[in-house]
C-alpha cells in the first residue's frame, strides 16, 4: 500500500505533500527533523492521507495535490478542520 499525505505548518502556513509506504514511520521522521523540507516546520499537522494499491496511482494523486487546484483543495480542508 502507498499512502499520499499532506502536512500543514501553522506557523509558516506551508503545505507539504508526500508519499510513503509507511505513514507512521514517515511522520516520525518529519517530527525528528529528518526531512530536508519539513525540518523547519515547528507546528505541523497531518491534514490529509489516502491509501492507494500501487505506486502509479499514488504518484498521480501526489502530483495532483502539488498543483494549484490541489493546494486549493488542501487549503479548504485546513479551513474546514479549523487548523488555521
Amino acid at each position: 500500500m502507498i499512502t499520499v499525505y499532506a502536512l500543514y505548518d501553522r506557523i509558516s502556513e506551508q503545505i507539504y505533500v508526500g508519499m510513503t509506504n509507511d505513514l507512521e514511520r514517515r511522520i516520525s521522521e518529519h517530527k525528528r527533523g529528518q526531512s530536508f523540507y519539513t525540518k523547519r516546520f515547528k507546528d505541523f499537522h497531518l491534514i490529509y492521507s489516502e491509501e492507494f494499491a500501487n505506486y502509479v496511482d499514488g504518484r498521480k494523486k501526489e502530483k495532483s495535490l502539488k498543483n494549484a487546484s490541489g493546494k486549493e483543495f488542501l487549503r479548504g480542508l485546513i479551513k474546514q478542520a479549523g487548523v488555521v
